[in-house]
């Protein structure tokens, strides 16, 4: 090799090696972005023996990727659902919180038998009246909470539509970047890098599945196969609810014209925050409300009076109603928790009197049982007390137990909604410690490990002074020779 190629050597070297180390330290720079991979520069030998960049390449890993965005997806639509149910019990309370209403029909259950046990003294009719006050109170709020979930996750459902949409437009700009760049030849790699942390964002509001294709065009599809991105995004659309009452239905969630979410069809979406929230909306929740509200039937039920005069005898609210109606309802009533109410006439607070829990009469004269007027008269507390551990039919569709009494019917909508939070947050821990476990691997794949990094910069820096010192080299050995050749 003559002097002159050991200097274009070593002089490419240098130059190859200082790229080297601007890649490297941009690595370094990079290295808490969980979004950023570890970049390389790409060798090539020349003719002479020289060094060349031919360019930035990453280390990615579609495999990994796909899993994480899988995974992640999953992790999102349960923690929706967790999120969701947690709402409910803190609000609702448990079997033994003075603000469920299982407990709540336990302490008018007791108010009835003290009752019972001093029929004159109309203070402990008064009693009565009170719990029975909570009890109403305790669904209505329990209702209002139900609504305030499905409101709450119907206003997410929008602002998950509006990400997506975000995302989409997003990943459509990257996307025409990675085209254009693949084809000219340009380092696109950091262009890839936000084209996956858009992928990962995406993932988080719906479940999605990629496919690469020519020049680094990619195309995304939702979870079920619905097409969501190619060549250009797909809109996805949906129409916000003003206020989703007890016997509303939300309206459902559309890409590209095709229901994805809000509606049985065989291309709705499994995972993802929009899943999870749909299933709260439109499936948890009301679920619950129907539990509420047969319990606030089987109290109507429970208490109603029949006036045995009239041919057939006639049944009318007692001690509860539903808003006032004297009807007394028999099937499942959508909202009838949020309705029911003490009856005015037998709430003291409203000119009512107490003592028509003893006697009955709360629907009118024709209802009295107390016929005779007597201080001592216990048979209506008695079935009362009878009727609250008497068996009823509950609707089957709010999905628990379909006899049994109402104050063991109440106490089973509590434990339902327990044991399905409980379920949840299992499920939730169990799906994100998957999620963590697949951005660990991915990270660990395909980001910036900085002691590498490290070790790397100073092995270039080693190899950049080794160079240095041959150039050094050649030319004092150029010198030497030109001084011998001058003397």
């Amino acid at each position: 090799m003559t002097l002159t190629q050991s200097t274009n050597n070593a002089s490419s070297s240098l130059s190859t090696i200082s790229q080297q180390i601007s890649v490297v330290s941009q690595n370094i720079a990079r290295v808490n972005n969980s979004d950023a991979t570890r970049k390389v520069a790409n060798l090539v030998s020349g003719p002479s023996g020289g060094v060349s960049i031919s360019g930035i390449s990453r280390t990615a890993n579609k495999l990994l990727l796909d899993t994480y965005l899988d995974a992640n997806a999953s992790s999102q639509s349960q923690t929706a659902i967790n999120s969701a149910l947690n709402q409910l019990q803190n609000t609702v309370g448990d079997t033994d919180s003075n603000t469920s209403p299982a407990a709540l029909i336990s302490q008018l259950n007791t108010a009835l038998q003290n009752y019972s046990s001093t029929p004159q003294n109309s203070a402990v009719g008064a009693t009565v009246v009170t719990a029975a006050q909570e009890l109403a109170d305790s669904l209505n709020s329990a209702t209002q909470a139900v609504t305030d979930v499905r409101n709450q996750a119907d206003s997410d459902i929008a602002t998950s539509v509006a990400n997506i949409n975000d995302l989409l437009s997003q990943f459509q700009t990257l996307n025409q970047q990675v085209v254009q760049g693949t084809g000219s030849g340009a380092d696109i790699t950091d262009v890839l890098d936000a084209r996956d942390a858009v992928l990962k964002q995406l993932s988080t509001e719906v479940g999605i599945q990629t496919v690469s294709r020519s020049n680094g065009d990619m195309a995304i599809y939702t979870d079920s196969g619905v097409t969501l991105f190619d060549k250009t995004p797909r809109k996805v659309t949906f129409q916000q609810s003003a206020n989703l009452a007890a016997n509303a239905v939300g309206s459902p969630v559309y890409a590209d014209g095709v229901p994805i979410a809000g509606t049985q069809h065989s291309m709705s979406v499994s995972s993802g925050k929009l899943a999870g929230l749909v299933e709260v909306r439109d499936s948890i929740a009301p679920t619950y409300q129907s539990q509420l509200d047969e319990t606030a039937r089987g109290l109507i039920s429970a208490f109603a009076e029949t006036n045995s005069s009239t041919t057939p005898a006639t049944t009318a609210a007692g001690l509860f109603t539903d808003g006032g109606s004297s009807s007394v309802p028999t099937t499942l009533t959508r909202g009838l928790a949020g309705l029911i109410k003490v009856n005015p006439s037998v709430d003291p607070t409203q000119g009512g009197n107490a003592e028509l829990v003893r006697d009955g009469g709360i629907a009118g004269p024709g209802y009295t049982y107390n016929t005779g007027g007597g201080a001592s008269y216990t048979d209506r507390i008695q079935q009362l007390i009878t009727n609250l551990g008497k068996s009823q039919t509950f609707d089957p569709s709010a999905q628990i137990q379909q006899t049994g009494s109402v104050t063991d019917y109440a106490k089973s909508s509590v434990s339902w909604l327990e044991a399905l939070r409980q379920s949840s947050s299992n499920e939730a821990e169990s799906r994100q410690t998957t999620a963590d476990r697949a951005a660990q691997t991915l990270s660990q794949d395909t980001g910036v490990n900085l002691d590498e990094e490290m070790t790397n910069l100073l092995s270039l820096e080693r190899t950049y002074q080794a160079s240095s010192r041959l150039i050094s080299t050649v030319d004092d050995m150029l010198t030497s020779l030109l001084q011998a050749a001058g003397s």
